[in-house]
This record gives structure tokens, sequence and C-alpha cells, in this order.
């Protein structure tokens, strides 16, 4: 994965997890793994969603935040 931190195939009931997590704090780890398993109750992220998220994560908007302000992966530059 390139550009994201998680998917989930609800039809297939799997979840795909981008391997840069293992670079990420274990908390951001719990918020992805969390929010694709919330996707195998509630699709679409709507209320119900969301609802879901503060019953089984009440602070996962912190966790979410702190993913977001990391880069998706390590760049290797070159000079």
């Amino acid at each position: 994965m390139k550009t994201l931190w998680g998917s989930c195939n609800v039809d297939a009931r799997r979840i795909w997890l981008n391997l840069e997590l293992a670079k990420k704090p274990v908390s951001c780890m719990a918020y992805v793994l969390v929010h694709e398993m919330v996707h195998l109750i509630e699709r679409r992220h709507n209320d119900r969603f969301y609802e879901l998220m503060s019953q089984f994560m009440p602070q996962w908007q912190l966790h979410r935040d702190a993913l977001n302000r990391a880069p998706l992966a390590h760049a290797n530059w070159k000079y």
C-alpha cells in the first residue's frame, strides 16, 4: 500500500494493513485496526460509523490526527 494505512473488504471480511504501520506508535496501529474492524459492522463513514469508533476507541481522533501528521513512508533521500 502506498496511499492507505489500511483497507477492508467487507464482503470477504478481510483487512489489510500497511506494513509502514510497524514503524508508527502502537496506538496509531490500534486506531487503524479498530477503524477497519468497524467497517465490518458499518461499511460507510457515516454517523453510525463514528459512534461505533467512539464506543470501541473513545479517543480515536487523537490517534488519527497523530497518524495523519506522520509521513506515510520513510523517504530515502540521496544527495
